[in-house]
């Protein structure tokens, strides 16, 4: 798998539907890529009354890989490497 770019069929962005997204979808057995931007998803969401899901705080981060800054969905902790997404799909072993 790897980033897929998109075009949102509501307000034509250019958006990029992730390998982390196609991992989310496929997990849930969701067949159909999505075919908005998460805004316009999020502004339908909205409309509809379904609740919106709250933004993650991010934190900047060090790969203890390759370098590169990076930014991670938890508090890194002192002493434990933390690794992009490029270099932690290389270690982590095969999940399929």
């Amino acid at each position: 798998m790897q980033d897929k770019p998109m075009v949102c069929r509501e307000c034509g962005t250019d958006f990029l539907f992730t390998v982390g997204e196609q991992e989310f979808y496929a997990q849930k057995g969701y067949t159909n890529e999505p075919r908005r931007c998460p805004n316009c998803r999020a502004a339908r969401k909205e409309a509809t009354g379904a609740p919106a899901r709250p933004q993650r705080e991010l934190f900047e981060a060090t790969c203890g890989e390759c370098g590169v800054e990076t930014k991670v969905p938890f508090r890194p902790t002192q002493g434990k490497p933390v690794y992009c997404s490029d270099c932690f799909r290389k270690a982590a072993p095969a999940r399929y």
